[in-house]
């Protein structure tokens, strides 16, 4: 039996659709799609702008340390939601080492998995990022609530949230640099 185009066509384009879904290539060719099409973050307008009161909130590091958000209050903040399974998430972490690596020392990181703590550890370990990443020991503040991952939000000094992202984004930008200066001269 002789194949027509048409059908090795459609052949070659099930088995590349198969490779996408089903393996660990289509895993990471999603990653660098991520990465390519991920733009700045958008920054929330004024009037938009929701604010943060209830900072109660308990984290769990990797060490199994608690960290209370209340702690947090009064200083800038980047909060990220992410897993280890999530093609955008591991898309756009790249960008957030490098921000990290930079503002560790004036922003509050939270890295807040949700995920197996062991995934967690290896692909930290693997890729060598240093990042302070936390899982939720407590319900998370209701202004913080989200339906998809990666979820980021940038916060104020006065609580208000400048940044809500939902989706990959390239963190590392001249944009989100200036932001946060202002935040932290506020």
């Amino acid at each position: 039996m002789k194949l027509s185009k048409n059908q090795v066509s459609n052949i070659v384009w099930i088995l590349i659709i198969a490779l996408m879904l089903f393996t660990p290539v289509g895993f990471h060719l999603r990653v660098f799609a991520g990465r390519i099409f991920a733009g700045s973050p958008d920054i929330v307008l004024n009037e938009e702008k929701q604010k943060l009161i209830d900072y109660d909130w308990e984290l769990l590091d990797l060490n199994g340390n608690t960290l209370n958000f209340e702690e947090k209050k009064g200083q800038v903040i980047l909060l990220n939601f992410w897993a280890t399974w999530c093609p955008p998430c591991i898309a756009e972490l790249p960008s957030l080492v490098e921000l990290h690596t930079d503002y560790q020392d004036e922003v509050v990181f939270a890295f807040v998995a949700n995920d197996d703590q062991d995934k967690v550890v290896s692909l930290l370990n693997k890729k060598e990022y240093e990042l302070p990443v936390f899982f939720e020991a407590t319900d998370i503040p209701s202004v913080l609530s989200h339906k998809s991952i990666p979820t980021t939000y940038i916060i104020g000094k006065s609580g208000k949230i400048v940044v809500a992202e939902h989706g990959a984004a390239d963190w590392n930008s001249e944009n989100t640099r200036n932001l946060l200066n202002k935040l932290l001269s506020e």
